[in-house]
């Protein structure tokens, strides 16, 4: 066996661990399969995120797998992805005939109903990921250019080693820092519910006393909200912040209502008992992440890490003797649709820092109506402004145009897209819809393509950032949409920001082979992720 060879690994219900290599098979323990991982390096191929969970609870991590889950969303999309389903279908059997496991999946239990599978361990993940290697090798030789499917599955699987560390490790939040804020903004820790309910009230005052005399009502029901306004002057379809906006700074009412539901979102999703329910004693923040929402195929975390608001940023602070790394994509989705499109007048916008510029001097218009316009072109607004200027790009970028207009156009008719990395977007209903649902569904899929390669590109610089900084004793604890955060001794800080930059470069050669377009990312270091995204 050599470097990055396949093995089968599964983990057992006592703690231990099974590993297949061509119809061999042998037990062992999480250690034994560190020792295994640091003496050969194997590519690990296993059924889902839970084996990389259960191995660091047994004190081991991995440096890279085949998930077999992950791999099967890229390949038939959608979020399901128990064990004895992905094995269904790689065999081709119709996915309505396949049972959905009841309750939590079980990745590991016998799968009765999918062919030659009796008992789904380590030799089927094995058997699994080879069906799914030679699946995507498949697919790569019909496609013409695009994105190696095989490289994309490995990040995309390894992402789910990241996603289970990011699980095991949190997000370093300080406490004391966190109920500061949260006493400036929603009042001091409640002693009970008495107390509570009287917080609540004065909360509500601050808004109420700047009502006419007579006015009030319940600032949580959306239509005593819109009396209490009416009853000020002010004659509003729907109480909706963006509408609410242009009347705050001459209506102290409404000042304090936007200042409230702040508040309030915060007092009730964000406050004392989030912190006592996610944040642990040694000062970690914890959630489940996974590596694919099922749909275009963002990371998603729960426990609030990925909405968290803006003024609680400021707690999220890097550990003694450690500082925050920062980077943030730019300009990441005008840049993925030059890459995905083969637009080389596009591609030749990316040389800039701020590709807005040249794009804004390409159309004849100024910056900002630039960045309308390539937004309103990907998210196929046609109307307005935004329209307008969409419009301008047919002539300037016809190929960008032209494939996005493409998967519009498929997505209307109900047929299934594919992303450049090869993930499948699902479509469906065209004969049956309406013509309303249909034209949503073309701005969705149109959107999709550049989200969902997007959301590849930035998975395969993650998980070489995590590669490549590992030496330093660094590791990822947040990713934000296009966001890395890496906790990094701080005498190592500055080499780790310029990894994170180079990874960036590595990543987009491997996902972008022809290398035409740049990418760029505005790193920072510091101390707190508020100070970082200032």
């Amino acid at each position: 066996m050599k470097r990055g060879d396949l093995v089968g690994l599964l983990a057992e219900d006592d703690g231990g661990f099974t590993v297949a290599v061509d119809g061999a098979e042998a037990a062992g323990s999480a250690a034994e399969v560190a020792a295994a991982e640091e003496a050969l390096r194997p590519r690990w191929a296993v059924w889902s995120q839970a084996t990389a969970r259960e191995l660091i609870r047994g004190g081991a991590r991995l440096a890279t797998c085949w998930d077999v889950a992950a791999v099967h969303r890229l390949l038939f999309g959608g979020w399901r992805a128990e064990a004895g389903y992905a094995w269904a279908c790689l065999h081709g059997q119709e996915a309505r005939d396949v049972p959905a496991a009841a309750g939590e999946p079980d990745l590991f239990s016998v799968a009765a109903d999918a062919p030659d599978a009796p008992v789904l361990g380590a030799a089927a993940a094995l058997a699994a990921a080879r069906l799914q290697r030679a699946a995507l090798d498949e697919h790569a030789l019909d496609e013409q250019g695009g994105a190696s499917r095989v490289s994309t599955a490995r990040s995309e699987s390894t992402a789910e080693l990241l996603c289970a560390e990011l699980s095991a490790d949190g997000l370093p939040v300080d406490r004391d820092a966190a109920e500061k804020l949260l006493a400036g903004i929603i009042g001091p820790r409640p002693r009970g519910a008495v107390d509570a309910a009287a917080i609540r009230a004065a909360r509500d005052e601050r808004v109420l006393r700047h009502a006419p005399d007579g006015a009030g009502g319940d600032l949580r029901s959306p239509a005593q909200v819109k009396s209490l306004l009416a009853a000020a002057g002010i004659d509003v379809p729907d109480t909706r912040a963006w509408r609410l906006d242009e009347y705050k700074d001459r209506s102290p009412l409404v000042a304090a209502l936007l200042d409230w539901r702040k508040a309030e979102r915060i007092s009730t999703t964000y406050g004392y008992a989030w912190l006592d329910e996610h944040l642990g004693p040694d000062g970690r923040l914890r959630g489940a992440w996974t590596g694919s929402d099922g749909g275009a195929g963002r990371m998603t975390a729960s426990s609030g890490l990925h909405n968290m608001p803006a003024v609680l940023r400021q707690a999220v602070l890097a550990e003694d003797g450690h500082l925050f790394v920062r980077a943030d994509l730019g300009q990441i989705e005008p840049r993925v649709l030059a890459a995905v499109s083969g637009d080389a007048a596009l591609a030749a916008a990316t040389a800039a820092d701020d590709m807005y510029l040249p794009v804004a001097a390409e159309l004849g218009v100024d910056r900002p109506t630039a960045k309308v316009a390539m937004i309103a072109a990907m998210y196929g607004q046609t109307t307005g402004h935004g329209g307008v200027a969409a419009r301008r790009m047919r002539t300037a970028y016809p190929v960008a145009m032209g494939y996005l207009d493409a998967a519009d156009r498929s997505a209307r008719a109900g047929r299934d897209l594919r992303t450049y990395g090869g993930r499948l977007l699902r479509m469906s209903g065209a004969s049956t819809d309406s013509p309303a649902r249909e034209a949503a569904r073309g701005r969705y899929g149109r959107n999709a393509v550049i989200q969902g390669a997007a959301a590849e590109l930035f998975k395969m610089w993650a998980v070489t950032v995590r590669a490549r900084t590992a030496p330093l004793d660094a590791g990822i604890v947040l990713c934000l949409h296009d966001e890395l955060l890496v906790h990094v001794p701080a005498g190592r800080a500055e080499q780790a920001a310029a990894l994170v930059g180079g990874c960036l470069a590595e990543a987009a050669r491997r996902w972008a082979p022809h290398g035409r377009i740049r990418f760029i990312a505005d790193i920072t270091v510091a101390r707190s992720w508020a100070e970082a995204k200032s």
